[in-house]
């Protein structure tokens, strides 16, 4: 018989994937994005289980052999965020989970700093690690910034700083 069809005890169908990589930054979140965070591990854990109550064929298998390296990885993230208290942030100037108005030659635009985890740029959010956001960190209103992009320098001024209540 070939050695091909034959599988030694020892091996498992399921094998373990590599970790996803962890940001080297701090995960700083906000109270929002550790909702987010929390409500996406519960997810993931209830489609780890069923996987596992009806892993019989090579997909399911490997279905949940990437559900248990995603696990992982929010188990980490979960483990490893700092909730920022958006109430002791400074009302005078940009910090971390602001809801940035500016202002610049593409007309106004809004962007709330967030995670790395919750950042959306299609709804304004970006990363506290973003080009952007460190650009408007530390800024009042009535600064300009520079804006450093793939698509060239924008310079920008800050118009509105806010720190809305975080709403689901």
């Amino acid at each position: 018989m070939s050695r091909a069809f034959v599988k030694d005890a020892d091996e498992s169908v399921g094998e373990r994937q590599p970790d996803i990589p962890l940001s080297e930054h701090a995960n700083y979140v906000t109270p929002r994005g550790l909702v987010l965070l929390r409500e996406r591990l519960i997810a993931t854990r209830e489609r780890r289980d069923a996987l596992r109550a009806d892993a019989d064929t090579l997909p399911q298998q490997s279905e949940l052999a990437a559900v248990e390296r995603e696990l992982r990885w929010l188990n980490a993230r979960v483990g490893s965020a700092i909730e920022v208290d958006l109430s002791l942030q400074p009302r005078d100037r940009v910090a971390f989970g602001a809801l940035v108005t500016v202002e610049g030659d593409e007309g106004q635009a809004r962007y709330r700093i967030v995670g790395e985890d919750e950042a959306d740029v299609e709804h304004g959010l970006v990363s506290y690690v973003s080009p952007l956001a460190a650009a408007l960190l530390g800024a009042r209103v009535g600064d300009e910034v520079v804006w450093q992009r793939p698509a060239g320098d924008l310079t920008v001024e800050v118009v509105g700083i806010a720190y809305p209540q975080d709403e689901r």
